[in-house]
């Protein structure tokens, strides 16, 4: 099922003309990644679909309902986690509810029982400082879906974490979208992350989604995946692809 729609949508900064018909579309459930060289216009269609920019011609959809230019609607996670450093954990992820009137008291009490969910248990009442680059990571993610309204956009969320670690997240990452309703768009410039973690991706090139592929691989998917001739296969269409951008 349809969730977020983005029809057409062209940006343009002066006479830099960054987005020239961008279109996708994100399911119920799905993790979709964006690729693309630096500088090719993925966080530019982000601010798009967060409604922080306007487009100058194009529509975005959620459920239906016409969301251009409207902030607020779905949430957006930056590279850094920009945790708070003098909030207590449960207060930084619980801040988004305290913005929209909630009391802190009863912002606590919902963002409570997802602490196990997203193994961030016993790091309730510690500081960001005290936290890992890992489990920083979760909290800004369990935040960001405590203010999704069901569909996050990430921009490259594991980008700064080492490879052991980012290996670790992965699967947890994984195992964590089967049991929250939660539906995702991901900027990425890791190749074997976007294979391992979509359900599609989009190659953003000249301004347009140029090539949609679809990983039929089913989930939750390992790390042994990444060794598999299928893994390889879409590897090297995707390099493909790029080689010809």
């Amino acid at each position: 099922m349809e969730i977020l729609k983005a029809e057409n949508i062209y940006k343009s900064f002066g006479d830099n003309k960054v987005l020239k018909g961008a279109s996708l579309t994100l399911n119920r459930g799905e993790i979709v990644s964006l690729l693309g060289v630096s500088g090719g216009g993925k966080t530019t269609l982000f601010n798009v679909l967060s409604g922080i920019h306007m487009p100058d011609s194009g529509k975005v959809w959620l459920n239906g309902e016409d969301i251009t230019g409207k902030p607020g609607n779905v949430s957006y996670m930056l590279q850094k986690d920009l945790l708070l450093p003098y909030r207590k954990v449960i207060d930084n992820v619980s801040l988004p509810l305290v913005v929209k009137g909630v009391s802190k008291k009863d912002a606590r009490a919902q963002a409570e029982p997802y602490f196990k969910t997203f193994g961030l248990e016993g790091t309730q009442y510690k500081y960001p400082s005290q936290l890992s680059g890992g489990m920083r990571q979760r909290a800004a993610l369990l935040r960001t879906y405590l203010s999704s309204n069901g569909v996050a956009l990430l921009d490259e969320p594991f980008s700064a974490l080492d490879t052991i670690t980012k290996s670790v997240i992965h699967k947890w990452y994984l195992d964590v979208m089967q049991n929250i309703d939660l539906s995702t768009v991901f900027i990425t410039h890791d190749i074997d992350e976007a294979i391992l973690l979509s359900d599609r991706i989009y190659i953003l090139a000249d301004g347009v989604c140029a090539n949609e592929i679809k990983i039929d691989a089913p989930k939750p998917r390992t790390t042994e995946f990444n060794l598999t001739d299928e893994f390889l296969n879409y590897k090297r269409q995707i390099v493909e692809i790029l080689h010809l951008l």
